[in-house]
């Protein structure tokens, strides 16, 4: 697994900042609903709508934040705008053309995320793969910094146990 990089310095223009952003917030986004198109898609409307605002996203103490809570909220409200229940083959469906199905490895990540319930996949993304604090993470998904904590090792315990791993 790539060692989580954190937020880098604000961006001054909308353009730094989708320039710094798009990639991270795209492989977030996949990670959390296991469909590239979708991740695209949603990518692509929470930047439109971070856009739009961007003469008040740019003046706050963290963007970055904003734009992720948008992204998951946009990606809740598609899932109970078509009422679908994910399941676990969902996440893992493979796409030729996607690149990140290349290693075992990575399909037995994906697989280990779509077995997790959404709130602990998204903290254990902005926190493992982001690379964003319990605070920063807590900010984004609306939540105190001790829940994220909280979701983070649950997730990480649900992972190991099929592993033989110890939750120690």
């Amino acid at each position: 697994m790539v060692a989580p990089s954190r937020s880098p310095a604000p961006a001054s223009t909308f353009e730094a900042f989708f320039d710094q952003e798009y990639a991270r917030l795209a492989r977030a986004l996949f990670l959390v609903t296991g469909d590239g198109a979708e991740s695209e898609d949603l990518a692509q409307e929470a930047m439109a709508r971070v856009y739009e605002r961007w003469d008040r996203v740019s003046q706050m103490s963290f963007p970055v934040g904003y734009l992720y809570r948008t992204s998951f909220n946009l990606n809740r409200k598609r899932l109970r705008r078509l009422g679908v229940r994910r399941r676990r083959d969902a996440m893992v469906a493979t796409d030729p053309a996607d690149p990140a199905m290349v290693t075992q490895a990575r399909f037995e990540i994906r697989a280990a995320l779509a077995s997790l319930p959404r709130g602990q996949r998204e903290a254990l993304v902005l926190r493992e793969w982001i690379g964003l604090g319990s605070a920063e993470a807590a900010s984004v998904l609306g939540v105190s910094a001790g829940t994220v904590r909280a979701r983070v090792s649950r997730a990480k315990s649900a992972i190991r146990q099929p592993y033989g791993g110890s939750d120690e």
